[in-house]
């Protein structure tokens, strides 16, 4: 049986101060008024903005690492959650979230996610600070109707495509919050965990400690820690992508957002190397298109589809061993890539933190008038490789094992959980290797 965080005194201390989560919330939203003030008044070029720098370089390579560690408590600190509470408490109509969204929010996610990818090769977000800055705004405004309108944090849970993304990447996450229901069988508290009390707020993510069985909607803000007058609620710590195996209901929806976020890595990697250009002018001279909007939709709606008609392609070629159908497979085998997919972008952003990382140092250092020149690079290319390849290594095995896992608990250890697997690892090893191509190849610079 894993510890529970909360027997070590100075774990429990801080997660029930009153203090937390806003001893963190505090410094990130400084640093976030910086980075978006910088973004809309500062330098016009990428190289030498220090939100840029701040945003791209520095906190999207290192997010997903969170992630992985400690599920989406990024949410419970980022700005955007705090200006929703904020909103709230000013001015909150607080009505329920709407059918619509708890039907199809996360389908929302998954377009809003796509569609924010393909704006950024399209008008060049990432490149542009003030780009970056009219997307935080966008964000920031959607962020105020939402809070000013529904209660909690209806944006986050349903529309915000990064909590979309941690979502998915906590259920690989190696932290993990569960209530004991034989304590909450007994408990005559009125459900305080999940609507709160006079001290302490509800869940701003509409997660009952008691039924919870998933890190996906959990952002260790430990309102439920608070306010659970039995102490019923426990933190531990699992071994990484344990979660995927035991998927209760699997969710086409959320399978399909695995591999899209293949897909956009993919064409992330594709569109950074020195072969795109080439493949932006073979283009040119055999259809005589040479609008680049309209090649890289094409380009990316190749991109998207080709890991989901994969799934697709696997779940259908595992139906008649597992006796399910292609769309059941489809759902359950989706949780699989989730590991794959966190290595992917944690080995491609490895390289823009890596090599572009003394780039932070530069342009901050500017704001206080220590410029600095010279490479932006923090360690060489071999490094580099050596640290993505290790990464993607474990992600492939990783999602090799949690294929086997799903098999094995839908099937027993069994030749029929063996054969159900085959087509899904079969999958899994041919994204890994692609990966692996891409990332041996010389790869552009973001600042």
């Amino acid at each position: 049986m894993s510890t529970n965080l909360l027997d070590y005194r100075p774990v429990s201390a801080l997660v029930r101060s009153r203090w937390y989560p806003m001893v963190f919330q505090v410094p990130v939203a400084a640093v976030f008024g910086l980075v978006a003030y910088q973004l809309i008044a500062g330098p016009a070029t990428a190289h030498d903005n220090a939100g840029t720098a701040l945003m791209w370089v520095l906190w999207w390579p290192v997010v997903p690492i969170t992630f992985l560690l400690l599920g989406r408590f990024w949410c419970a600190v980022c700005p955007f959650a705090t200006l929703s509470d904020l909103v709230q408490k000013l001015v909150g109509l607080n009505r329920a979230a709407p059918r619509f969204l708890k039907a199809y929010g996360i389908w929302i996610i998954d377009a809003s996610f796509l569609a924010i990818t393909w704006a950024d090769h399209v008008w060049g977000i990432v490149g542009s600070p003030w780009g970056s800055g009219v997307l935080l705004l966008l964000l920031t405004t959607a962020v105020i109707v939402s809070g000013a309108l529904f209660q909690r944090r209806t944006f986050c849970r349903y529309l915000c495509f990064l909590g979309g993304l941690s979502g998915n990447y906590a259920r690989a996450g190696m932290v993990q919050l569960r209530a004991d229901p034989d304590v909450c069988a007994t408990c005559t508290a009125k459900a305080a965990c999940f609507n709160g009390t006079e001290t302490t707020a509800p869940c701003p993510l509409f997660s009952f400690p008691r039924t919870m069985d998933s890190m996906a909607n959990c952002n260790l803000c430990a309102n439920c820690v608070k306010s659970c007058p039995n102490d019923a609620i426990s933190i531990t710590v699992r071994p990484p992508a344990k979660e995927l195996w035991l998927v209760g209901r699997a969710r086409i929806e959320e399978s399909f957002l695995a591999m899209a976020i293949m897909g956009i890595v993919l064409i992330q990697n594709v569109t950074m190397l020195d072969v795109w250009q080439d493949l932006l002018a073979w283009v040119g001279r055999t259809t005589g298109i040479t609008s680049y909007p309209v090649i890289f939709t094409l380009t990316f709606v190749v991109a998207v589809a080709l890991p989901v008609g994969m799934l697709a392609a696997a779940a259908w070629a595992a139906a008649p061993a597992s006796r399910e159908t292609v769309k059941q497979n489809f759902a359950r085998f989706g949780y699989a890539l989730i590991p794959l997919d966190v290595a992917a972008h944690l080995a491609h952003n490895l390289f823009h933190l890596l090599a572009e990382g003394r780039s932070v140092f530069y342009t901050v250092g500017g704001l206080f008038g220590q410029s600095g020149t010279g490479s932006t690079a923090i360690v060489g290319t071999g490094t580099i490789q050596v640290l993505q390849y290790s990464v993607l290594a474990l992600g492939a095995g990783l999602s090799v094992w949690t294929a086997r896992k799903i098999a094995a608990n839908q099937h027993g250890t069994s030749a029929t959980a063996r054969s159900v697997a085959r087509p899904v690892v079969a999958v899994i090893l041919l994204f890994a290797v692609v990966n692996a191509v891409l990332f041996a190849l010389p790869m552009a610079h973001r600042m």
